[in-house]
């Protein structure tokens, strides 16, 4: 299924997209698309019934789309998770994923307005496959026990600010937390939807020009090494998103002067199944 959350920003509703393309209404049905949701496996049904049928009620197809998962309880983030990726930094290929955190205040829509920061000279992009936590999961002893917690996946952009995150001193998390810096969705696609998670394409254009062109198959720890990994050091809850990394192409590995965001540029960013965002790009 794609599950979504349309309307305006505060006010959205939640949605289905049919297997026709057609937007439908699922507050009828559930209250919103959160973690409560996707760890209520006969509300999944009911909602997979009813999409099926065709008898939920069809909404415009003009609404704004908000981010597919309200109430996100943390999102973790892997740092240098493609070969590629930290190749083109200069960066060793980590013995263990690179762990750290973005608020769940910086996630907006997939084609909400992105915010340079004051005094920033060093915005870049980051397209990432976003892993959604559907089960409580601690200690989890393997692949099979982290996948069956995955509860579906998106596309999120890991916005980041490389002056604030590297030069500025402490841990990425300046560079990373600044306000409108993960645009999240068009959806959240369940987990069935997704034969292999490590087969997927991204790309990410800027001002139409193609930046990042890469595969989650070149990922350093695929996903569920991730969420095995991550399970050891914290509890996953329904509701909790996991940014997997970004391939390489991005402003940060690229020759001077490096061709950081500006007020506004247009980022483009897909992965192959979970849709596509746009965002525009102004002065905080």
């Amino acid at each position: 299924m794609k599950l979504l959350r349309v309307g305006p920003a505060g006010a959205e509703r939640p949605a289905l997209l049919d297997r026709e393309g057609v937007l439908r209404d699922l507050s009828g049905l559930v209250g919103d698309i959160d973690g409560a949701l996707l760890a209520d496996g006969q509300a999944l049904e009911r909602i997979a019934a009813a999409g099926a049928a065709g008898t939920l009620p069809v909404l415009e197809a003009a609404l704004r789309v908000g981010a597919p998962l309200a109430r996100i309880g943390k999102i973790v983030c892997i740092g240098l998770n493609y070969h590629d990726h930290a190749a083109e930094t200069g960066a060793e290929p980590p013995g263990e994923p690179v762990v750290f955190m973005k608020a769940p205040d910086t996630v907006v829509g997939p084609e909400d307005t992105v915010l340079v920061p004051r005094g920033s000279e060093k915005t870049d992009w980051e397209v990432e496959l976003a892993v959604v936590i559907g089960r409580e999961l601690r200690y989890a002893a393997s692949h099979e026990e982290a996948l069956a917690a995955v509860a579906g996946y998106a596309v999120a952009h890991d916005v980041s600010e490389r002056e604030f995150q590297i030069e500025r001193g402490g841990q990425w998390d300046k560079g990373k937390n600044c306000e409108t810096f993960n645009p999240l969705g068009p959806w959240l696609v369940t987990a069935d939807e997704i034969a292999d998670p490590q087969a997927l394409s991204l790309k990410l254009w800027v001002n139409g020009e193609l930046k990042q062109d890469g595969s989650t198959a070149d990922q350093i720890f695929p996903v569920a090494e991730v969420v095995r990994y991550l399970s050891q050091f914290m509890t996953l809850y329904p509701g909790d998103v996991i940014n997997t990394g970004t391939p390489a192409g991005v402003a940060l590995g690229q020759p001077d002067p490096k061709p950081f965001l500006r007020a506004g540029d247009v980022v483009e960013l897909a992965i192959e199944g979970l849709g596509r965002q746009r965002q525009e790009f102004a002065s905080a």
